[in-house]
């Protein structure tokens, strides 16, 4: 995906990304899209922590909002 005009990778098991996909699906979001919000907002933590911090938060919420991160934007 590219972040900030850079071309950037994130490696995280596949269970996240299962997280991250149903999150993304939610917002109606791509799965750079989310990426691309999920940089913008990590702050100085490192961006695959900041993708498992999302979908840890998500799970233990119930999938019902995203707790410590902010709302994702919706579409």
């Amino acid at each position: 995906v590219a972040l900030s005009g850079h071309a950037t990778s994130v490696a995280l098991e596949p269970e996240f990304w299962e997280v991250l996909d149903r999150i993304a699906a939610e917002r109606g979001l791509s799965g750079a899209g989310l990426l691309v919000w999920v940089d913008e907002t990590r702050g100085r933590r490192p961006l695959a922590a900041a993708c498992r911090v999302l979908a840890l938060s998500w799970a233990l919420e119930g999938g019902a909002r995203d707790a410590d991160l902010g709302d994702v934007p919706q579409t």
